[in-house]
């Protein structure tokens, strides 16, 4: 009896087991009518967040189950309104926070892609973020200077420029892809930064290694500038990548995208 009594409970918890490991959050919460339940468009929209608030981090893809979520929110109304609304607090902090010294040495950061110019063109036959990034597939495609401005950050950029800040571009984009990226922003309508800077094998600005890890990339690019004299007052970027790391900046201001993690 006690032997067939420790098989039962045995069997019963390889069973348990056997369900918990087969369990899909897609399989069990299909809607028929629409085709994703209201428990995964909660466990998506629970799992973009965490990305945004930097709990969710070092991801290579989007899980599967929410890449069709993600698409639909990173071609919406609602990620054009979550933008516009990071750069308002912008607009407002400008209003009160800088006093220019007029040395020249006041300064601005802005990331590149997906805070000036939008890769979603890009991902839209790449799986938004369910594949894995083949950056030479990707540099094939900056190469082509065919990415859109995103329209909320080129006014921004512009009034922060007007008001005597100098304007630095910081991106993780390589080098090789200086001339078509200069072509692809001016294309759109920024113009008048004062420096671009792109990660590179030779020392640029400083700046040795183009496989160097994204934030100390960045981080060791804001030292070199508060090196040479400038206060930096704000960046903008859509990674926590760009904020990451010291010398830090007097605000940061994060755009949303749950696209990719670098």
């Amino acid at each position: 009896m006690g032997k067939l009594t420790g098989f039962l409970i045995f069997s019963s918890l390889f069973t348990g087991l056997v369900v918990a490991a087969d369990w899909n959050i897609l399989k069990n919460q299909k809607n028929k009518n629409n085709g994703v339940g209201d428990g995964l468009k909660k466990y998506c929209e629970s799992w973009r967040i965490n990305v945004e608030v930097n709990n969710i981090r070092g991801f290579d893809v989007v899980p599967q189950e929410c890449v069709q979520y993600i698409q639909k929110y990173m071609t919406s109304s609602q990620y054009k309104a979550d933008s516009e609304k990071a750069l308002e607090e912008v607009t407002f902090y400008l209003s009160s926070c800088c006093t220019l010294e007029g040395d020249g040495k006041d300064a601005w950061i802005f990331d590149v892609d997906d805070t000036l110019l939008s890769t979603i063109p890009y991902f839209k036959t790449h799986g938004f973020g369910g594949e894995k990034i083949n950056a030479t597939s990707l540099e094939a495609w900056m190469r082509e200077s065919k990415a859109p401005a995103l329209e909320h950050t080129l006014k921004l950029f512009h009034e922060i420029k007007n008001r005597g800040l100098k304007i630095f571009l910081i991106s993780s984009r390589r080098e090789n892809l200086r001339s078509s990226s200069v072509d692809n922003l001016i294309k759109v309508g920024y113009h008048g930064w004062t420096g671009l800077i792109l990660r590179s094998r030779f020392e640029y600005r400083g700046l040795e290694d183009e496989f160097m890890e994204v934030q100390k990339y960045k981080s060791k690019a804001r030292h070199r500038l508060v090196d040479e004299g400038y206060l930096i007052w704000g960046i903008i970027g859509d990674q926590w990548s760009s904020f990451e790391g010291l010398p830090i900046a007097k605000r940061t201001f994060k755009l949303p995208n749950s696209m990719y993690y670098n």
